[in-house]
């Protein structure tokens, strides 16, 4: 399997500037549906098996939604107090959850009424899930313990209490029924064995862990927690592959999809963000708020997404015979004629004409700095046909809104030397430099252009201490001149004096 390292600032083409079919896919989702819950939805997951119904956490109740369905086909509200983590067995016939008091719950997907109460946990379990024979449930909570508990007898087999701080992240094996992988709050992912009793590995995330995530292969494993993200290579006693730092806060959630197995996550900073597998970013979803759960339909017809302010966002994949049907069904716009009906109308004499203020459209790049798209902002204002002080001001407002750092990331060595970054302005040079500088080395292109650079600069010096030398001379020449004016405007004072005498 091949092994990969974390990577450095390279010379790379910007995202956007090639349309690949993995961006296009994502594409395809339509507008979300915006369904609105009870609370904060702390955790989504698609049944396994067709239709795919999905349950929502939210607040003290558990919703299973259909795939297209906008009201839930049913409902589960026999919590006390706040849910959390409600998940599907295999088979999609039951249904597992835990509460802030410390109970865990079993319910038959065509019933209301808990199957199975869990009872052990001191405090609130915010993860569970059944381990991959459908027999057993596992269980994380606050309580600083995971433990596994028989599904006939709901009897508890085992109790294990390695971490010291919360277990927020949970993913049992698919593969070995004895192993699940949990995260905590001391920053570390640990893979347990039951046949052992005792985790077999420990990686140190650096941060609070918020989700584990198994790829189908069971070689890979993704933990997120701060701004990270993380993937870690199993068969190598979990070495540490490539760590991703995309999002401005912190990540709560990852899901994988079924085609090409495209990690997403989500964060508090309202993004979801698709890679690729060279861990890539290749498409973004914007949303309302900050994103806590989200989960894809296991055929990826479907994206849902749960929000802090109880908004489920839903989005369904539009195939080529949806897009065909839309644009069948669009209104064909107005004719040219339309448009220049009473252009070369001539007024008479004696009428009275009414001139109407033409109105001022926005420029392409005021239109790319009012919806925050810099890069693209950059990029317009470098072309050809514009002229170079439009290129300074857009420059300048960048610099002043603090985003000319963000606009300059990312970019190629041809990009950014010949479309002229760094002979437009020195704030480019600048930011450049301290994007840049521990790779200007591998391009020869790029140091024989900071040289020239240099050379500029040197003949800049030498100008401005000529200028400075002129400068002093014509002080001097100044300073003489002052005593002579004084001395002409002597005898007229000293005639006053004489007929004051007199």
């Amino acid at each position: 399997m091949a092994s990969f390292k974390p990577t450095k600032v390279q010379f790379l083409p910007k995202l956007g500037e090639k349309v690949t079919e993995e961006t296009l896919y994502w594409k395809n989702y339509k507008s979300p549906v915006q369904i609105k819950e009870f609370g904060a939805i702390t955790k989504i997951d698609f049944s396994p098996l067709p239709p795919h119904n999905y349950a929502v956490t939210a607040s003290t109740r558990i919703h299973i939604y259909g795939p297209h369905s906008q009201e839930p086909i049913r409902s589960f509200t026999r919590f006390r107090d706040t849910a959390y983590g409600g998940r599907f067995r295999g088979d999609g016939k039951l249904l597992v959850a835990g509460s802030e008091e410390g109970l865990i719950r079993l319910f038959d997907i065509s019933g209301r009424v808990a199957l199975r109460q869990f009872k052990g946990h001191s405090k609130a379990v915010h993860m569970t899930s059944f381990l991959s024979d459908g027999f057993r449930v596992v269980s994380g909570s606050d309580d600083l313990s995971c433990r596994v508990w028989d599904v006939p007898s709901a009897v508890e087999l085992s109790s294990l209490t390695e971490h010291t701080d919360y277990i927020r992240a949970l993913a049992p094996s698919k593969l070995n029924p004895d192993l699940f992988v949990t995260g905590s709050y001391d920053h570390t992912v640990k893979v347990f064995d039951m046949r052992s009793g005792s985790s077999v590995m420990t990686m140190q995330h650096g941060h609070p862990v918020e989700c584990v995530l198994l790829y189908p292969s069971e070689a890979l494993l993704v933990s997120t927690g701060g701004r990270y993200v993380k993937v870690w290579d199993l068969l190598k006693g979990g070495q540490e592959l490539v760590s991703l730092k995309n999002h401005h806060k912190t990540v709560t959630c990852a899901c994988l999809s079924s085609v090409g197995n495209k990690l997403l996550t989500g964060s508090l900073d309202r993004h979801v963000k698709v890679y690729n597998s060279s861990y890539k970013v290749v498409h973004n979803f914007d949303c309302d708020a900050s994103i806590l759960s989200m989960a894809i339909a296991p055929d990826d017809e479907a994206l849902a997404v749960g929000m802090t302010n109880g908004v489920l966002s839903v989005r369904h994949r539009r195939h080529q015979k949806d897009k065909e049907m839309l644009t069948s069904r669009r209104r064909r716009g107005p004719s040219y004629q339309v448009f220049v009906k009473g252009k070369n109308f001539v007024p008479r004499q004696d009428d009275f004409l009414v001139s109407k203020p033409v109105k001022q459209y926005l420029r392409k790049y005021d239109k790319q700095l009012k919806s925050f798209e810099v890069s693209k902002a950059l990029d317009t204002a470098l072309q050809v046909n514009i002229h170079p002080y439009v290129t300074v001001v857009v420059i300048i407002e960048l610099n002043r809104r603090g985003t000319l750092k963000n606009a300059l990331a990312g970019r190629n060595e041809e990009i950014l030397f010949f479309k002229g970054f760094l002979h437009v302005k020195c704030v480019c040079v600048c930011v450049c430099v301290d994007l840049y500088q521990q790779v200007f080395h591998q391009s020869p292109v790029v140091e024989r252009l900071l040289q020239r650079l240099m050379e500029v600069l040197g003949r800049e010096a030498e100008l401005q201490q000529e200028l400075l030398q002129v400068l002093g001379i014509l002080d001097t020449l100044f300073t003489s001149l002052t005593p002579r004016k004084e001395a002409l405007a002597a005898p007229p004072v000293a005639q006053e004096s004489q007929l004051q005498a007199a």
